[in-house]
């Protein structure tokens, strides 16, 4: 599959691949330790969100197990959050997603209208047949984005990983393409 034709165009916001010059503004929210409570890291160093950013500019399509789409959500010009999709499966006709938004964004549904737009290419251009996301229990704002967007409330998992000094739930909600194309 060839590279996603960007930046996808909303009704207020742009997606677009990410740019070297995009560190500061993910910095700036990645930074913050109400961001990083129920992501995988650490609130983000500078240095390392550079890496991650390095690292993040290739990820422009689903190719195989190991590849990733990850785009920067703008709005009027000024970075508000990025998301990520990856294989669940090697059949690559499953996949999951990720998020992050700045604060300053929330409540303005933003990410509501981004996440809509990147399950339309996980299942439009993409071709994959179910995408879940997976998320802290405690990340209650998470869990209201994946239903406001039609996502389903599959799995909570006691305890079923370790992460920043405590044993953690984990929820999957789900998204079958059928139920994306009846919407």
């Amino acid at each position: 599959m060839s590279d996603l034709a960007l930046p996808i165009r909303t009704e207020r916001l742009l997606l677009r691949h990410y740019r070297a010059d995009d560190v500061d503004a993910l910095h700036a929210y990645y930074s913050d330790p109400v961001v990083a409570r129920y992501i995988p890291w650490e609130p983000w160093t500078r240095e390392f969100t550079a890496e991650m950013v390095g690292k993040r500019i290739h990820h422009t399509s689903i190719t195989g197990v190991d590849s990733r789409l990850a785009v920067v959500v703008e709005h009027r010009g000024e970075v508000v959050g990025d998301l990520i999709l990856w294989p669940a499966d090697e059949t690559l006709s499953r996949g999951e997603l990720g998020w992050a938004f700045h604060p300053s964004a929330s409540g303005r549904g933003f990410a509501t209208e981004a996440v809509r737009a990147f399950l339309g290419v996980a299942f439009e251009y993409c071709g994959m047949h179910r995408v879940i996301a997976q998320l802290n229990a405690l990340n209650a704002a998470s869990a209201r984005l994946c239903e406001r967007v039609g996502m389903v409330k599959e799995a909570q998992l006691r305890r079923d990983y370790w992460t920043k000094g405590a044993w953690a739930d984990n929820v999957i909600y789900g998204l079958l393409a059928e139920e994306w194309q009846g919407r």
